[in-house]
């Protein structure tokens, strides 16, 4: 049976590093779009960057053929350029030996990636794409929600 396919497109934001941040993706399957978003009082860009991700990834239900847009060179080049195997295969250290960020994400994303089918592209962030904006505005608005 083919693989459905789907696009995604993912961004993360932060307030500060670490701060309040969000994210924000969106996923079209044929005719269909849904948008999501999340967001955490203290966080990092590069961790809303992986939720996003993680988040759109869940949500499907059958392994399918994706197409995974984001302007984070962080997730793009971790999986496409295989440095995440090499930390994982080292107990989450770097090849400097200093520990890997953010683990307990990757080691939620890593299986996803088994599950399908997924080609990262990676785009320049505020550059006009329209589902880049739409993922922006929607992490945006969820960090600005812990704005006190």
């Amino acid at each position: 049976m083919e693989k459905s396919k789907v696009e995604i497109y993912t961004d993360g934001a932060c307030s500060g590093n670490p701060g309040p941040g969000g994210w924000g993706a969106v996923l079209i399957y044929g005719e269909h779009e849904k948008q999501l978003s999340g967001g955490e009082r203290e966080t990092t860009n590069n961790r809303m960057e992986l939720t996003a991700v993680i988040e759109a990834l869940s949500l499907l239900k059958r392994p399918c053929e994706v197409t995974l847009t984001t302007d984070s060179k962080y997730v793009s080049d971790s999986v496409t350029k295989g440095w995440v195997y090499g930390w994982q295969k080292r107990g989450w250290k770097k090849s400097d030996g200093k520990p890997a960020l953010n683990p307990d994400l990757w080691e939620k994303l890593l299986p996803l990636l088994k599950t399908h089918d997924v080609t990262f592209v990676w785009i320049k962030g505020h550059a006009g794409h329209k589902y880049n904006e739409i993922c922006d505005r929607l992490a945006v608005a969820e960090w600005q929600k812990f704005k006190k």
